[in-house]
């Protein structure tokens, strides 16, 4: 659960640091990278919930 909380962190910073970058340059390198990062943070909290959720359904059975 730490590892995670590390990671979502991580996520965040990188999004600020891409976003602060595209508004200080104008790059659209910066604005795709910022949204990756949030993609890619999406689907792996899905994919988190869906593993609690598995884990919660299997360990009653």
């Amino acid at each position: 659960m730490v590892l995670a909380r590390v990671l979502v962190l991580l996520l965040c910073l990188g999004i600020g640091v891409s976003l602060v970058l595209w508004m200080l340059t104008g790059s659209a390198q910066h604005k795709r990278r910022a949204w990756n990062l949030f993609r890619i943070g999406l689907v792996s909290a899905f994919v988190i919930l869906l593993l609690f959720a598995l884990e919660r359904i299997l360990s009653s059975v």
